[in-house]
């Protein structure tokens, strides 16, 4: 029975950092306590200077299995999870084919418990015609239903009202929604095509999928929660404007609308286009700085629920296509915890607060089952940080099947050294061990 001991570490909990040992036996978190003498009778691992944390629960990511795997699939982009302190995933239905019925969303399931490193759960995808089988979705074993209410990669759009008024009165689960307005991004694409034809400068896209689109899409999804009572999830909010659909007076348990942020919009802005062109792409378009600093300040006061990534690869040959042919999405999954301590040394945000918004609020907002904390009881999923090691985002260290990452050349100053998931070692000093140790995520009851 694997037993480890952590020592000296500090840990980060429920809002707050302690300095103690946390001992793991077999997939759970055993004991917490300033000091525990196991001596010869477990691993251990001296964390002095570090911190501990409970691993990273992220609530969006694309991992391209099935249909698509020349980009990624549930193997390597769950390795590099491990890597970067992500302990257990939800992935987007919009793979090929795509999870629309109950049959595929079970296909994807096999693949990872046959394949993932970490813990997983896989959204059921809504389409146009598809309501009979979105409502047979077991709400404590699947995470929740993804409707992509703009555009995005693969054929997914709805865009028929009636249909969205039927899925929101209707679905009992947390629908989380991709939010932009069709007829807008056409309208503005039209008028770039008169200006640019053929060469439309990458630039271009927050001009395209402006602050507008967004804005109008996320009203009408929080308009139509509102109406029917709906537990609504809003994904990757890229704009100043959609701040005023949110509260930040209540507790995210009395919250039937909230609110994900991801990493990429709050680390860059529009001015990178110009050095990273396509390899900053994505829906919704990363937008001014004036957004950026705006969304910073709301996440700080409570507006957002849950910090992502939208994890999105693609091979660097697509990305170097034109604007219009090249696909949008970053690869980011392994790199977001190191993207956040960023803020972190910059003094804008502290470990407790980072903790919250990637841990803690993800296991709430979801209902997760015993995960997200560092209690006693608890699956230990378990990240070691080190918030002093300089180090240099390269290829030859990025784990992602598309073997690149915005972030190369950039330096930070903080680093994972090793992740634990349900009390195994996937990734230990640096280094992948090549354990599998993933279970399905379970969720209480709608």
């Amino acid at each position: 029975m694997t037993k480890v001991l952590f020592k000296n570490a500090r840990i980060v909990n429920r809002g707050q950092i302690t300095e103690g040992d946390l001992l793991t036996e077999a997939s759970r978190i055993k004991k917490m306590a300033p000091v525990i003498d196991h001596a010869g009778q477990s691993e251990e691992i001296d964390c002095k200077g570090m911190f501990l944390l409970p691993g990273i629960i992220d609530d969006q990511v694309h991992f391209r299995e099935p249909g698509l795997t020349h980009k990624a699939n549930i193997a390597t982009e769950s390795r590099a999870a491990a890597a970067g302190g992500v302990t257990s995933f939800m992935e987007m239905p919009n793979t090929k084919p795509s999870a629309t019925t109950q049959e595929l969303l079970q296909d994807k399931y096999d693949i990872a418990a046959a394949t993932s490193t970490v813990n997983y759960s896989f959204y059921m995808g809504a389409s146009n015609d598809n309501l009979e089988e979105v409502l047979k979705t077991d709400g404590e074993n699947v995470c929740g239903v993804k409707v992509f209410m703009g555009s995005s990669t693969g054929n997914m759009l709805v865009d028929n009202y009636n249909t969205l008024d039927s899925l929101y009165s209707k679905v009992p689960l947390l629908i989380t929604t991709h939010c932009e307005d069709e007829q807008t991004i056409r309208k503005n694409l039209a008028k770039a095509q008169e200006e640019y034809g053929d060469d439309i400068p990458v630039s271009m896209h927050p001009v395209i999928r402006n602050d507008e689109a967004c804005l109008l899409s996320s009203s009408l999804a929080a308009g139509l929660a509102k109406k029917h009572g709906t537990r609504l999830h809003i994904l990757h909010i890229s704009t100043a404007d959609e701040i005023k659909l949110f509260r930040n007076d209540i507790p995210l348990e009395e919250k039937n609308i909230t609110a994900e942020l991801c990493v990429h919009h709050l680390f860059f802005d529009a001015s990178y286009y110009d050095t990273l062109g396509a390899k900053v792409k994505c829906n919704p378009a990363i937008k001014s700085g004036e957004h950026r600093e705006a969304l910073l300040k709301a996440l700080k006061e409570g507006y957002f629920d849950v910090i992502a990534t939208d994890h999105a690869p693609h091979t660097m040959e697509e990305k170097n296509n034109s604007y219009m042919s090249s696909p949008s999405g970053l690869p980011l999954i392994q790199h977001s915890l190191t993207m956040m301590m960023d803020f972190y040394h910059r003094g804008e945000l502290n470990m407790e607060f980072i903790v919250e918004k990637m841990c803690h609020s993800p296991a709430r907002l979801f209902r997760i089952q015993e995960r997200g904390y560092l209690d006693e009881g608890m699956y230990a999923d378990i990240v070691l940080l080190d918030a002093s090691k300089e180090w240099e985002v390269s290829s030859s260290n990025v784990y992602y099947k598309c073997g690149w990452t915005p972030l190369e050349g950039m330096t930070f100053n903080s680093k994972v050294i090793s992740t634990m998931c349900n009390g195994e070692w996937v990734y230990k000093d640096e280094k992948l061990t090549g354990l599998r140790a993933a279970s399905r995520l379970k969720f209480k009851a709608p």
